[in-house]
């Protein structure tokens, strides 16, 4: 169960934030997430309010910046999610033009008991 925050500068229109959201939820699908399992937020900040190291790591990042954070079940090996960052870039980068170094996803994994989809239940506990 994957719950994605994306982030990005305020400005963008509708069809450019359901692209992310979409080209996202695909990558999450190319490695094994379940294709009805999609719970996502999408918030615009102001620029004072998405701050940002435009050079972190010799990586040269523009305004362009969307953030992206996924939590999700622990247990994912490397290889997934080293191809999770690929799809989501190269979606990213070839559907929408984001320049790949304008793609920063952060991953936050959790025990499986750590979920209730509703009803006060932990469904996977």
């Amino acid at each position: 169960m994957p719950l994605v925050r994306i982030e990005l500068r305020k400005g963008k229109d509708a069809t450019y934030r359901e692209e992310i959201s979409r080209i996202v939820h695909e990558a999450l699908v190319s490695v094994g997430v379940p294709k009805d399992d999609r719970f996502q937020l999408i918030s615009e900040h102001e620029p004072p309010n998405l701050v940002f190291d435009p050079t972190y790591l010799g990586i040269r990042r523009t305004e362009d910046l969307v953030m992206i954070q996924i939590t999700w079940n622990e247990g994912r090996t490397l290889e997934q999610k080293k191809a999770l960052y690929k799809a989501i870039a190269d979606g990213l980068g070839g559907r929408l033009g984001l320049r790949r170094e304008d793609v920063f996803v952060s991953l936050v994994e959790v025990r499986r008991e750590n979920w209730s989809f509703g009803n006060g239940i932990a469904q996977y506990a």
